[in-house]
This record gives C-alpha cells, sequence and structure tokens, in this order.
C-alpha cells in the first residue's frame, strides 16, 4: 500500500459529468482536502466536461459554491479549472476536450461520473480521439448484470489497458476497510483462528436508516442487490476471506481477493428459494420517481458459502436494506461454542458467544467480546466488550474516501481499484439471483421501517441454529 506522504504528479482531471451530483458532492470537496493537504503538484487542473452550457469562468465558480469553508489552496487551484460543454456523442466534444489538453500539456486522467448508460459511448468516443493513452476512472454500477459487464469490459479494453482502467467502488477507499488487512495480517493473535477450525460463522450488514431520498428513479433501475450487494458487499466479503497476499500491493490483494470470490459457489434456484430473502419497505412506491407498482427490493438477505480449504462450512449471511433501525455497516466474526462447558448452567446464563465484531460505519473500531467473571462472592461469568475506536485512538482525521481514491488514481496505485476478473467474479455470484427473480412473480414482501427488515429474513439463519447479530445493542 502507498505511503501517505503521497503526492500526485501534475494530472489534468478530465471529469466526464461535470456538472452533476456526484462531481459537486464528493470530487469537488475531496479535490479542496487535496489541495489544502498539499496532495497536489502546482501544475493541477480539472477539466469538466458536461451537456450544461458553462464557460470556464461558469464551470470554476461553481466548483467555489460546491465546496463548504473552500481552503485558500482550493481557491487558488480553482482558478485553472476548464470546462467544455457538449453532447457525449458528438465528435465536436472531444475535438475542443484534445485542443484544451494540448494547451495544458498534461497527462490526463479521465474520470467518467456520468449516469452509466453513457459509458460506454464516453469510452469509444476517446478511442476514436486518440485519447485512450491515459487513466480511466470509471464509477459503478459496473454493467447490469453478468453480460452487460462483459460487453462493457470489452469496450473499456478496445481502448485502454487493463491496467490503465480503475474501477472504483468508495468502500475500498474507507480506512475501516483497509484496517481488515491490518487487523488480519499484522497481528498473530487472529489469522490463526480466522478459519473455519475456531469460527462458527461470518455475518455482513450494510443497513440503512434513510429510504431512497431522491435516488427513487436510480433505484427502481438497480435495487438492493445491484446497489449494495453486488459491490460493497463483494468487497468487504473478499477482504474478509482471502488469503495472505504474498505483498500488500495491488497485485498480491486483488489475486487473492479474485481467488476468494472464485470460490464462492454459484446459487442454484433451489439456493435462492432457500437463502435469500428480499423485500421492500412501506411506502417505498410513494417515493419520487418510484413506480406505484414497483417490485424493487430495498432489503435482501441472503446466506453464501466460501469453499476453500479455509473457509468450508462455514455459513456466510450477508444482508443490507434501506430504512433500518440504524445506520450500520458491520462484518461479524461469531466463533464457535468451547468443546466443553464446565460450569454449572445457572452460572453462564449471560455468558453469549465469542464475537469479533469489526465496525466500518460509523463509530468505527473493533469490540471483541468474550467471557469474565462478574465480581463477587458467586462464581458467574458473564459476556464482556473490549472496544477500539479510531477517534479515540487517532487524533489525525482520516481522508475522505474519494480524497483517497482519487489521489490514489492520479499517482498511478490500483490497489484500491477493482480489476476485471474481480467485477466478473462478483456478478457471477449474484447473477443467479437476478435470474431468479426475473422470473418470480410473487408479490414482493414488506417490511416496516425502524426495525432490521422482515421476518423471514431470520429464517436464512434459523436452518442453521444462528440468529443475526444486533448492531445496536452489541
Amino acid at each position: 500500500m502507498a505511503s501517505e506522504t503521497r503526492k500526485a504528479p501534475p494530472t489534468a482531471l478530465v471529469v466526464f459529468g461535470a456538472s452533476g451530483d456526484l462531481t459537486s458532492r464528493k470530487l469537488l470537496p475531496a479535490i479542496d482536502r487535496l489541495a489544502a493537504n498539499g496532495r497536489l503538484d502546482d501544475r493541477f487542473t480539472l477539466v469538466g466536461v458536461a451537456r450544461t452550457e458553462m464557460n470556464d469562468a461558469g464551470f470554476q465558480q461553481r466548483a467555489l459554491d460546491a465546496v463548504d469553508d473552500a481552503s485558500a489552496e482550493y481557491k487558488e487551484v480553482a482558478q485553472r479549472f476548464r470546462y467544455v460543454a457538449g453532447d457525449y456523442a458528438a465528435d465536436e466534444t472531444f475535438d475542443a476536450l484534445k485542443t484544451v489538453l494540448a494547451e495544458l500539456d498534461l497527462p490526463p486522467v479521465f474520470y467518467l461520473a456520468t449516469v452509466p448508460t453513457v459509458f460506454a459511448e464516453v469510452v469509444e468516443a476517446l478511442g476514436r480521439h486518440d485519447l485512450g493513452s491515459g487513466r480511466v476512472v470509471i464509477e459503478k454500477p459496473f454493467g447490469r448484470d453478468l453480460e452487460t459487464a462483459r460487453q462493457l469490459n470489452e469496450c473499456l479494453h478496445a481502448v485502454f489497458e487493463e491496467r490503465s482502467i480503475y474501477r472504483i467502488d468508495h468502500y475500498l477507499g474507507k480506512e475501516t476497510v483497509q484496517n481488515v488487512l491490518a487487523l488480519r495480517f499484522a497481528n498473530t493473535i487472529f489469522e490463526p483462528i480466522w478459519n473455519r477450525r475456531y469460527v462458527d460463522h461470518v455475518q455482513i450488514t450494510v443497513a440503512e436508516e434513510i429510504g431512497v431520498e431522491h435516488r427513487g428513479s436510480f433505484y427502481e433501475t438497480a435495487g438492493a442487490l445491484r446497489d449494495i450487494v453486488q459491490n460493497h458487499v463483494m468487497q468487504v466479503l473478499a477482504l474478509t476471506t482471502m488469503e495472505p497476499p504474498v505483498s500488500i500491493d495491488a497485485q498480491g490483494i486483488r489475486d487473492e481477493k479474485v481467488k476468494a470470490l472464485r470460490a464462492v459457489p454459484s446459487l442454484s434456484a433451489e439456493d435462492v428459494s432457500r437463502h435469500v430473502v428480499r423485500a421492500q419497505y412501506v411506502g417505498y412506491t410513494g417515493e419520487e420517481g418510484v413506480a406505484p407498482d414497483s417490485q424493487v427490493e430495498t432489503f435482501m438477505a441472503m446466506r453464501l458459502e466460501v469453499d476453500n480449504w479455509r473457509w468450508a462450512g462455514v455459513p456466510i449471511y450477508i444482508r443490507t436494506g434501506k430504512r433500518l433501525a440504524a445506520r450500520a455497516t458491520e462484518v461479524v466474526l461469531q466463533f464457535r461454542d468451547v468443546p466443553h462447558l464446565p460450569f454449572a448452567s445457572g452460572q453462564t446464563l449471560k455468558l453469549g458467544p465469542n464475537l469479533l465484531v469489526l465496525r466500518i460505519q460509523p463509530d468505527e473500531g473493533i469490540t471483541l467480546r468474550f467471557g469474565a467473571k462478574v465480581p463477587g462472592q458467586e462464581f458467574e461469568v458473564r459476556t464482556v466488550s473490549m472496544d477500539f475506536t479510531y477517534a479515540e485512538e487517532f487524533a489525525e482525521s482520516a481522508p475522505d474516501a474519494y480524497e483517497r481514491l482519487l489521489l490514489d488514481a492520479m499517482v498511478g496505485d490500483p490497489t484500491l481499484f477493482i480489476r476485471s476478473d474481480e467485477v466478473m467474479e462478483a456478478w457471477r455470484i449474484v447473477q443467479p439471483i437476478l435470474d431468479a427473480w426475473k422470473d418470480d412473480d410473487t408479490p414482493i414482501t414488506r417490511y416496516r421501517a425502524g426495525g432490521w427488515g422482515p421476518g423471514e429474513a431470520a429464517r436464512i439463519l434459523d436452518q442453521d441454529g444462528d440468529h443475526w447479530h444486533d448492531p445496536l445493542t452489541g
């Protein structure tokens, strides 16, 4: 993994979709922080490309308006921003872009922050105009299914080499996700028990309190499976279950992530009916941009396995949803019971299983739950917690995910980006679920806001005698 003392080389960051929401909410604030922290070269320039009519000065002002309390460094950098207005399919747009890039004389990094439907259009135009020598950063979703992902890969590879393609998933930019690697591979005490001999099961939860908000139209085309599971969850799953890499660099980490995903068996139609639950929160069909008869899932839960030497037979439970009881992203490893409990039953009434909880957001940190004797004359054992939190341990604030990933893309470090074979393995895992749902005309289950989803989600774990971990109670 690259050092935090890095600084971007001279770069022209070309953002397609520069007038859109992602650029305003994520990319421009990230550039502000990079500038304030001295991470940008003095010649760094952002070139915005979008359909919205605007000139350089208008874009520069828009960029300043998008950032609250902009740093002095960012205000100076923004004065160099350039803008190209035009349709993404029009040759005139790319002729104008080539002229601007020739004037700047800087190596380009192309960032596709557009709607996914024009990804291929932009890439093909870059190829036609001989602009495939730089790097390209492409946002999720990467395709809508296995076949469209394959087609998009073919389109990209016709213009860019794989080493120049940076498929972004902002979850990989989170410090707490990266810390899974540190926890596992920098500590003797954890790695020996990180396997089927000691782990009973693994739970991955990505929960949100909010609904779809202003993203109703987008969510109608995605749903929880495409929006969260195929990318974020699969990345966390891979990091949690992968083998130790030869080195903590792009090839070492990504090779092992692919191996972990490859070990997940594809689900049969029967597996989907038994081990996958989908549901929709009450009120979703009244959201802006949502069809009144929508069957799109806002919640899903599933049971997978990683069929290899380390994890064979260990259930991997996954759930994600909106309008749930709390905002929480966590990985829980529940360890097996001790082979023999020598205490009387009355002495262990408050003793639960050993757990290792990795809290990715919010309240980022790690909790280890284990048994300890309660002080007093009686011998009573109950579960206690040992907690580590990032906020208390580290005084410095962690970089935002987009801040980290933008810098990585400009530096040329692909470690935290997704390789072609990795994205295809993720789609292979979820494709059978999409196929089964497409052929299922059963009305979707509803659940009320404020809980942890539909009751049916519990049956996935009931089959193994397990239950969901509650992020609120620990």
